[in-house]
């Protein structure tokens, strides 16, 4: 699956939450809430990695695993999307500038 695909499906389903969040609440959700949302998802993954190294016991890690880092890229790439960043963009900058930082590290 390409990026894109990736952002289309994370924006369709935001579009989804907007309606039900404008249904129960009379108005979509700020980037600032969205954000605390994902602090919580962030949370649960952290406890989620500890059930997967055996430190915590949560059954069926495995499968929460998966499914909260996917929470969280959904709301990685809708933030972006609503602050206007091109994730992609940036993700290939910023990991190429950061390949080029560690590897000039490993050969001083």
């Amino acid at each position: 699956m390409e990026f894109s695909d990736l952002e289309a499906s994370a924006l369709r389903l935001n579009a989804l939450y907007e309606q039900l969040e404008t249904k129960k609440y009379g108005r979509i959700w700020t980037p600032e809430e969205l954000a605390l949302g994902f602090m919580g998802d962030v949370g649960d993954l952290a406890k989620l990695i500890q059930a997967n190294a055996g430190i915590r016991d949560i059954d069926d890690c495995k499968a929460k695993l998966g499914h909260e880092l996917s929470d969280c890229l959904w709301s990685i790439i809708v933030l972006a999307n609503k602050c206007g960043i091109d994730l992609e963009a940036e993700f290939a900058r910023n990991t190429g500038e950061l390949t080029e930082y560690v590897s000039s590290e490993l050969n001083t």
